[in-house]
């Protein structure tokens, strides 16, 4: 009888260990992830996940209506982008910068940009670069401009943390008119990016202080500038996001499966991005309640956190 009751004991024990491991280390493996683990930003998920990771980043990728241009030439020209170093955060990921990427860096793009698998890593830095650099209301007077000096304003992840340029990163913050707004566009930037959160933070996209806000800050002032209206624009930042933030948006888009019934591109986009799902503290409610009703999942690993 002893024997049997120290049996049922370590059984139970182990299924409590089990149990913790399944909660905890998902969400510690992403934190941890600082690069991409694949060239797509991903990993291939198990077959019966295929269908929800689709939606969340289609296979055939997002398309919105502006083009690269000339942006990636001048970022060059001017510094803000040192295409040596650019190419070589790929190399130590063991990855390589394609012939078509590059071009995009050096010559004048006349296509739509479209973000999938495999580019999103590379226009998470792209736009990280052009964020940074163009000139805006929203670098000069919003929330980043309320912290000191520029040497207070060079601590965050989004400045500091940019080291692809020629010099310092805050010899390029908000110093070149790449994409010139008029007072509406800008207006409607700040607008919008004032109801966008991502899931690594508690700030909106009118407070970029890591590279996710600041690159998608670029993306809605291209679309402005190319006379995209709200809902485009919100539209656009809820297919980058969810590239850029798979394993977060794998969750919310069960959570709203679940909850509502819904698809993820049927999802209000406005809603979805609010500080209410789409914050650190919104997703993280969300992933609760699915461990909570024994809904969850294991999601794609992330593509890589707030550095290059």
């Amino acid at each position: 009888m002893k024997n049997k009751l120290v049996l049922i004991a370590a059984v139970s024990l182990s299924l409590n260990l089990f149990f913790i491991a399944s909660q905890v280390l998902p969400n510690l493996i992403q934190r941890a992830v600082p690069a991409p683990v694949a060239s797509n930003g991903s990993v291939n998920p198990p077959a019966w996940e295929n269908n929800l990771f689709d939606e969340i980043n289609p296979v055939s990728g997002y398309q919105i209506n502006a083009k690269f241009g000339k942006l990636g030439p001048r970022m060059v020209k001017g510094g803000v982008i040192d295409l040596k170093k650019f190419k070589d955060i790929y190399t130590r990921s063991g990855q390589t910068l394609t012939p078509e990427l590059e071009k995009i860096l050096e010559q004048e793009s006349v296509e739509n940009i479209v973000i999938n698998r495999d580019n999103s890593y590379f226009l998470l830095n792209f736009f990280w670069a052009v964020g940074l650099s163009n000139k805006s209301q929203i670098l000069d007077n919003g929330e980043m401009s309320k912290y000191g000096g520029r040497a207070d304003l060079g601590n965050f992840a989004s400045t500091g943390g940019w080291t692809l340029s020629k010099t310092e990163a805050m010899n390029y913050y908000s110093s070149d008119n790449l994409i010139p707004l008029n007072p509406a566009q800008e207006s409607l930037v700040k607008r919008v990016a004032e109801n966008i959160y991502r899931p690594c933070c508690n700030n909106s996209t009118a407070f970029p202080d890591c590279n996710h806000g600041m690159a998608l800050l670029g993306v809605l002032q291209l679309m402005a500038a190319d006379d995209a209206n709200e809902d485009e624009m919100y539209q656009a930042a809820k297919y980058f996001n969810a590239y850029w933030f798979p394993g977060n948006y794998y969750d919310l888009a069960l959570y709203f499966k679940e909850t509502s019934g819904k698809n993820f591109a049927e999802i209000d986009a406005k809603l979805l991005l609010s500080k209410k799902y789409s914050s650190a503290s919104g997703w993280r409610s969300a992933k609760n309640w699915l461990i909570e009703n024994g809904l969850q999942q294991e999601p794609p690993k992330q593509g890589g956190g707030c550095g290059v």
